[in-house]
């Protein structure tokens, strides 16, 4: 969700919607590297008789730059048909779902994977099955052997899933989008009220799921193996997008003609939601990263770090005082971060501005992992790429309050708060898987009890 209905036109088109995307070297398959892509915003467990699922009419892609010039030179694309058993009753399943290929289950989605290496497709595989839904004790009474049986082993030391999962970005929505009225810090808000912890508005929700894990060499430009952390091309740059026939004939069925066009992306989280104003939306999810010098100004002059002294008058003075370009948020957020700034680290692409999640695949998984990544000293985290747990809500809101400046203007002071700033909330929030696809089981439309408190 750290896209969710972020624009104006995809809030209204949620089967396309980009929430979340994730790139990172898999912590128990350390030479392989998992991708995840995320869709459809805040999935109410109990959302039936007509429970979620991906579209039929959408284009899932999942994109690989991997020599810094802002356009995919590996995509992997995935797309999805419905099969309906009985068209005569309106019940998802007429008994308990207990295998992919249960009678009882009236409506499947299977889904074909093509590769693409520079502009050449390679279809990996076709109808392979997706796991239901979680509908409850009746209907999917082992779902956790459902998803496993969902979890599919291809070609070239591939693996895929495709489905439903637990949603993993924790966030506390409705403070933020309060004014920004952070719970742990609402005393010093001007609305002045006591400080409370965070509260975990995504909890117990669902998301519909994209993973793809990979052999590090075959996403390499030259099919070599990562090993050196300085060396460039251990670094990739990572997207996904959903794109949609040009043209939609209305009526029975409908009809869609015309070449695939792309209505939503994301690479960097929280990006088009915070950063990117009403007006430029729609084109920033319509643009190629590589064109994205025409939204470097928001970038370098986000909104939310001249708002910040203004909603917490007296706690960002120095902030309050910063007008040049940020020129850290460019490095973190469209360019990777060169060698020489953060000791011992680099995930830089090069010149060309392009919103990618960037990871250096030759830096291993942390036997500690720190959910605030990389400015807390654990650098297989965010923004090193983006793992399920990592705490990019509080780590962006830190960039942006000044605490990553200092890095390329030694001379700036940050506030006190800067290096503070958090909506409250942790990995403890939700739950996670220690296996591929990592995210966690989804909470059935039975269950009433949220996950945590």
């Amino acid at each position: 969700m750290s896209s969710h209905r972020e624009a104006p036109a995809i809030s209204k088109d949620p089967v396309a919607d980009n929430t979340d995307l994730y790139a990172f070297v898999s912590p128990d398959e350390p030479d392989t590297v998992t991708i995840i892509s995320n869709f459809l915003p805040l999935e109410a467990p109990f959302g039936g008789p007509n429970f979620f699922e991906f579209g039929d009419d959408v284009r899932y892609e999942i994109h690989i730059d991997n020599d810094g010039d802002g356009q995919p030179e590996i995509s992997y694309l995935f797309e999805f048909t419905t099969e309906v058993a009985n068209p005569n009753t309106f019940l998802y399943n007429v008994g308990p779902i207990d295998s992919l290929d249960s009678p009882n289950w009236n409506r499947r989605q299977f889904y074909t994977v093509t590769r693409v290496d520079n502009g050449k497709p390679h279809v990996l595989a076709r109808h392979l099955a997706c796991p239901p839904c979680n509908i409850g004790p009746g209907s999917t009474p082992d779902y956790g052997s459902l998803a496993k049986a969902a979890v599919h082993d291809l070609a070239r030391g591939t693996t895929v899933f495709a489905g439903q999962r637990l949603e993993g970005f924790y966030i506390d929505l409705g403070a933020i989008f309060d004014l920004g009225d952070l719970r742990p810090f609402q005393n010093l808000h001007i609305t002045a009220m006591a400080a409370a912890p965070g509260v975990n508005d995504a909890n117990a929700f669902g998301v519909h799921s994209i993973a793809i894990k990979v052999p590090k060499h075959e996403l390499t430009s030259d099919g070599s193996q990562p090993a050196n952390p300085a060396d460039s091309r251990s670094v990739i740059g990572v997207w996904s997008a959903a794109s949609r026939r040009r043209a939609m004939i209305r009526g029975m069925g409908g009809h869609e003609a015309g070449p695939w066009v792309q209505v939503s992306r994301l690479g960097m989280p929280l990006i088009n939601e915070v950063i990117i104003p009403l007006g430029a939306k729609d084109g920033w999810n319509a643009a190629s990263p590589a064109n994205d010098s025409q939204f470097a100004d928001y970038y370098q002059h986000p909104e939310l770090a001249g708002l910040l002294p203004v909603l917490y008058p007296g706690v960002f003075p120095n902030l309050a005082k910063l007008t040049a370009a940020r020129a850290d948020l460019v490095a973190i957020l469209l360019t990777g971060i060169p060698s020489g700034i953060v000791p011992g680290f680099q995930n830089f692409t090069g010149s060309t501005l392009a919103d990618q999640l960037r990871l250096n695949m030759a830096i291993p998984p942390s036997a500690t992992p720190k959910p605030i990544g990389l400015i807390g000293g654990d650098a297989a985290g965010f923004p090193n790429g983006r793992r399920v747990f990592d705490d990019v809500t509080s780590v962006e809101l830190r960039a942006i309050a000044g605490a990553t400046y200092p890095l390329v203007n030694p001379s700036y002071t940050p506030d006190a708060a800067a290096s503070l700033i958090t909506d409250g909330l942790g990995p403890n929030s939700t739950r996670y898987l220690s296996r591929f696809p990592y995210l966690g089981d989804p909470v059935s439309g039975y269950q009433t009890k949220p996950l945590a408190a």
